[in-house]
């Protein structure tokens, strides 16, 4: 063996063994890779850009106006992603962070490694032709798919793979705002939701490794170049609190917009959908034509509001253009940021609170580019639900610390404004439409994927409806449950029985036995699930009715009870959707990888294994081999290695009954446990 790949495999082994300091190693690679490839973001945005203002001179050389490559510049800028998109990596389309959040609660931390290339060149051609995006949801998104390609290269498990995502989100964050700490903070804030130790630190490692990396190429910049700013009186703490209402419900008016026009292009617009970003792009440029400023990132018309050399009408007027533009822009399939949409209307709104402040207290406010900053701040924490992190970035895009307070006040205010009135966040708000509840947690997605009546159990104590009063205490007393339900002639419940109810009156059992039947005695109040029903929303019903069992009944018309749904079913069921997630996610990593698995449980008495092929099976194909009906197993997947260009190429697929089996190949075997093992013994 090459003696540098033996040492090189060694100090793997090493670092693998020593969790800590391997994941810290993986960050600052994450950190590298991440720098460098939002350096060549930014710097494929700048040349793109100088070619549509070569073909915006063209033009306008050749119509003599200005007007007609205005409208058409984003609508071409859609006609050329749409199908790129369309065709190579649709989780491109938007503004991709919330694509990284399905992927950490949903698949494990993986995303395939294209993303990262059609991301890439969508995203800078969409903000280039003049789409109302930002840059930093992309970057986020190429940023966590590197992440997830050197975990995926380290072969680590999920729960890392998530972490390394997580590290490339910090990475792209800092160095594309030149913020470390704040790309640290939107990681552990937004992407995983943890503030854990070891969680945070790869993840503040990437993150300032990125921004050395960007620093190093782009020099040491704040974003945005302001003057020093603090508050003139406190009494301005008045017009910041009405600054952070209204971000929360600008935030609020955003979201609902991005999430109609989402509808509207998804189902209404009857085109194809590798042509809608163009129809998005041509409206865009007509709202350009009115107001220029919407057209891309929209940094230098931020910078104009910070300085307050900008008129107030025109403020509020951007406010609601911007808003509109990068709905448009999403909506209709563009790629690209919300991010820096946030910044911008935030800038505005807080650019007109500030000038009718100056008019109503013009010794007592300052300047409105300090309501600018601070609206900047509210609007991304209202828009992000992330107070924390929109805090910090305003303090690292402007290196600015005196307006504390009224920069903490608002954007709490506006956090708290928006989640009253919506509870979604723009992020979060797209997973909702994808079925993905991240706000809840793991569990009720977990759940969601498990029907009542496959964890009911059918077999429980119930009463007639005319059961005499002392067979009723022998079934209640016997029960080992303190209520039972009472059913008429049709099996339909009409109420359930408590032990207190029956113990009451067993005193006068014997004068009573002949008098007193089961349905004198039932209450009215009683929890119940349909059979089609989730296990979700019995674990709502659980909590609200704070009861220990639900009665499944088949429907509603009919109310017929068909099983009983205790606590412990539930979380044994909980546990079990748990387990087959993780042991999935671990599979789904490990049948790629060149070495052998081992056997992974997938469900109740079942496992997945790898083996390779016995030579007696070389040459045969699939069908002849017959191995279900032989020995009980099924092939899920072949793994081969093909010769390829220097080392040899791993290839997996699923295989059809024609395909033969080759000498060293490896089958990846689904079958009961005990199947499994009578295969290894009659090899």
């Amino acid at each position: 063996m090459n003696p540098l790949l033996a040492q090189t495999q060694n100090a793997l082994r090493f670092l693998m063994s020593h969790e800590r300091v391997f994941v810290l190693a993986c960050g600052v690679i994450i950190g590298i890779v991440t720098g460098f490839g939002a350096i060549g973001m930014t710097r494929l945005i700048e040349a793109l850009g100088e070619g549509f203002d070569y073909l915006h001179g063209l033009s306008e050389g050749w119509s003599g106006y200005a007007w007609p490559s205005m409208v058409l510049m984003p609508a071409l800028g859609g006609l050329i992603i749409g199908p790129i998109i369309y065709r190579f990596a649709r989780e491109a389309k938007g503004h991709g962070v919330p694509e990284v959040m399905a992927a950490v609660i949903q698949g494990g931390g993986f995303i395939r490694p294209r993303v990262a290339l059609v991301k890439v060149f969508a995203s800078a051609v969409c903000i280039a032709s003049g789409g109302s995006v930002g840059r930093e949801g992309p970057i986020v998104q190429i940023g966590s798919t590197l992440g997830s390609i050197t975990g995926f290269l380290m072969h680590v498990p999920p729960r890392l793979m998530r972490l390394f995502v997580a590290c490339g989100a910090a990475g792209g964050i800092a160095a594309t705002f030149n913020a470390p700490i704040a790309g640290a903070l939107f990681a552990v804030e937004i992407i995983l939701g943890d503030f854990g130790f070891i969680q945070l630190a790869p993840i503040v490692t990437s993150s300032v490794v990125a921004t050395v990396i960007s620093r190093s190429v782009m020099g040491d910049f704040a974003a945005f170049q302001v003057v020093s700013y603090e508050m003139a009186h406190p009494i301005e703490m008045i017009p910041y609190v009405g600054l952070g209402l209204l971000c929360g419900v600008g935030a609020v008016g955003f979201i609902r917009l991005m999430d109609a026009l989402d509808g509207i292009f998804d189902y209404k617009v009857k085109l194809p959908e590798p042509i809608k970003p163009a129809l998005g792009g041509l409206l865009i440029g007509f709202i350009g034509l009115a107001f220029p400023q919407i057209f891309g990132l929209g940094y230098e018309t931020i910078d104009l509001a910070l300085h307050d050399r900008m008129p107030m009408l025109l403020m509020g007027a951007l406010v609601l253009a911007k808003m509109l533009a990068t709905s448009l822009t999403l909506g209709s399939g563009g790629s690209g940021g919300i991010f820096a949409p946030s910044l911008f209307m935030g800038a505005m709104t807080g650019g007109v609170v500030g000038k009718i402040s100056n008019l109503l207290l013009p010794r007592m406010s300052a300047s409105s580019g300090a309501y600018a900053m601070v609206g900047m701040a509210a609007m991304v924490g209202a828009t992000t639900h992330a107070p924390i992190t929109a805090i910090v970035i305003i303090f690292e895009l402007t290196n600015d610390y005196k307006i504390i307070l009224p920069l903490m006040i608002s954007t709490i205010i506006a956090v708290i404004t928006a989640s009253a009135m919506y509870r979604e966040s723009i992020y979060t708000d797209k997973l909702r439409r994808k079925g993905v509840n991240i706000q809840r947690g793991l569990e009720p997605n977990v759940l969601k994927k498990v029907k009542a009546r496959d964890i009911m159990k059918t077999d429980f104590d119930a009463a007639p409806r005319d059961l005499p009063l002392n067979f009723l205490a022998d079934l209640v007393m016997e029960s080992s449950h303190s209520q039972i339900p009472v059913l008429d002639a049709e099996g339909r419940i009409e109420g359930v029985v408590s032990r207190n109810a029956v113990k009451k009156i067993l005193f006068n059992k014997d004068v009573l036995s002949d008098v007193v039947i089961a349905g004198d005695l039932i209450k009215g109040e009683y929890p119940v699930l349909l059979q089609d029903e989730t296990a979700d929303l019995a674990m709502l019903r659980f909590h609200e009715f704070r009861s220990h069992e639900l009665y499944v009944l088949d429907s509603l018309e009919h109310r017929k009870l068909i099983g009983v749904l205790r606590k412990e079913d539930l979380m044994d069921a909980y546990h079990r959707e748990m387990a087959r997630q993780s042991s999935g996610d671990v599979f789904a990593y490990s049948i790629n990888r060149p070495h052998r698995m081992e056997s992974v449980d997938v469900m109740d008495g079942y496992g997945i294994i790898e083996v390779e092929a016995p030579h007696d099976f070389t040459g045969k194909p699939l069908r002849e081999l017959d191995l279900r009906n032989r020995f009980g197993v099924t092939i899920l997947a072949i793994k081969r290695s093909e010769p390829g260009e220097g080392a040899p190429q791993l290839r997996v697929w699923v295989p059809e009954s024609n395909d033969r089996i080759e000498d060293g190949d490896v089958l990846v075997l689904l079958g009961e446990q005990e199947k499994i093992a009578d295969f290894f013994d009659r090899l």
